[in-house]
């Protein structure tokens, strides 16, 4: 049966409990894709759940060409759709998300997109646009966002909350710089009202969303007979952490279980170092060894051994110890091992000239500094090196997706007769060539994966005879 409005009470699963027609747009969204119908949109449907927030259901918003898709298959339903959590025992729970209410495709009505976000009942606009959205020649989200911002200046109105979800630290503080900068670009005087009247929190969000495949859709339909056109499947972990700094109100996120902090930063490296850094500790290695899955590497006893000393000799003690770091930890191998949530090895390694500055380099700048243990973080490094020639251990083409692959492969590929050329690279990763204590291991750890390969790298780096 196909999900729609009309087929709610037959569908067999949990569904909205909530009137969806007298729920008010309080919530704008830029990037409704698999991670924001599997957090911030749950969340919102939590509360609407429980009675509460009925002022703020989500109106999504799309700029780009592949949003037109997005747009077309939420309004077939109502712009209802089915999030699948995917237990470790295997054991499936559908669900039907009912927060999003609207969505608009900006391409096709900008003007109307404008006034909605000009709109006082609008008093949050979110964002999840990926890094390279705040980068040069900026997303089409600014002009929007900041024409709409100019239209309540004028207007005499308050000026809404922007909430970046995106995975950046600071991520409301590049939010800020790059909405002001544009708004300075087009009027100062709108640029200074922004400084004073919005506010930008730092956010930092974490769930496990792979991408939706037509096997998820039809497995939906052939176990519960649940006719979706884009579900979203996402392990059952969820976190939100979120400064509790808003221009003019805010849903009871708490009552959802969103933490609201002060400072988010010290939960921000929590996941940037354990969970993001952790994947990356996992991904190069898994895919030379032949994995293509996920939790296939996670299971590997050689890589979850790495990754627990990894996690716990490198990357816990650069932590501020804040509450639920322990737990944190301690569920994260079992996270990436979940069977069912299928994510892939190669999702993981891509965009690594992003990843690896931000996530794992960190630790290692604290631990060179504290003089604390580098060596499995280089040992990571060389691994991303040696994926980076673009062939696996068989001869096969590795897919090197990355921004920097024309400058990255053909250093990679240099580096069987100069070993330090990939690490030489001073634009991604500083002056870490200079620095004894890491390079000494990852050259190691790079002779190692040329002449013996990942497993027996792995095994010789835990201290065990590979079997």
């Amino acid at each position: 049966m196909q999900v729609s409005a009309q087929n709610l009470s037959a569908l067999g699963i949990p569904v909205p409990k909530y009137e969806r027609g007298r729920i008010g747009v309080g919530i704008v969204h830029f990037g409704v894709g698999g991670f924001h119908r599997a957090h911030q949109a749950m969340y919102v449907d939590q509360l609407l759940n429980d009675g509460l927030a009925h002022d703020w259901g989500i109106c999504g918003v799309g700029v780009l060409p592949g949003d037109r898709r997005m747009r077309d298959a939420l309004r077939s339903q109502d712009h209802l759709y089915t999030l699948i959590i995917e237990h470790p025992d295997g054991t499936r729970q559908p669900r039907v998300i009912g927060s999003i209410v609207d969505f608009r495709y900006a391409p096709e009505d900008p003007e109307a997109v404008m006034e909605l976000l000009a709109d006082p009942s609008v008093r949050i606009i979110s964002l999840t646009i990926t890094e390279g959205g705040y980068q040069p020649p900026l997303s089409d989200v600014f002009g929007l966002v900041v024409g709409a911002l100019s239209r309540r200046r004028e207007r005499g109105l308050a000026s809404p909350t922007i909430v970046s979800c995106d995975n950046i630290v600071e991520n409301g503080n590049l939010a800020r710089r790059a909405f002001t900068s544009y708004a300075q670009r087009l009027n100062p005087e709108l640029a200074q009202w922004v400084r004073v009247n919005t506010r930008f929190p730092n956010s930092m969000v974490d769930r496990i969303t792979p991408v939706t495949t037509p096997e998820v859709i039809e497995r939906l339909n052939s176990e519960f007979g649940v006719q979706d056109a884009w579900p979203v499947v996402a392990e059952p972990f969820a976190m939100w952490v979120l400064e509790d700094d808003f221009a003019d109100g805010r849903p009871p996120l708490e009552q959802a279980g969103v933490r609201l902090v002060e400072d988010v930063s010290p939960y921000e490296a929590m996941k940037l170092r354990l969970l993001n850094a952790g994947h990356q500790g996992l991904c190069y290695f898994g895919y030379l060894a032949g994995y293509r899955l996920v939790h296939e590497a996670a299971q590997d006893p050689l890589i979850a051994e790495f990754l627990a000393r990894y996690l716990d000799f490198e990357a816990m003690p650069t932590l501020a110890q804040i509450p639920g770091l322990a737990e944190f930890r301690d569920g994260l191998i079992p996270r990436f091992a979940n069977a069912y949530v299928r994510d892939t090895v190669a999702r993981l390694c891509a965009e690594s000239s992003d990843r690896i500055p931000k996530w794992l380099l960190p630790v290692v700048l604290d631990n060179l500094r504290s003089g604390g243990p580098v060596e499995l973080s280089a040992a990571i490094v060389a691994s991303w090196a040696r994926y980076a020639e673009g062939v696996d251990e068989n001869g096969q083409p590795i897919d090197v997706v990355d921004r920097l692959a024309d400058t990255l492969v053909p250093i990679a590929r240099s580096q069987h007769d100069d070993p330090a050329a990939f690490l030489a690279n001073r634009a991604v990763f500083g002056n870490l060539v200079d620095e004894p204590r890491f390079l000494e291991p990852y050259l190691w750890t790079l002779d190692s994966l040329h002449h013996h390969g990942a497993r027996a790298t792995l095994a010789a780096l835990i201290g065990v005879r590979e079997p």
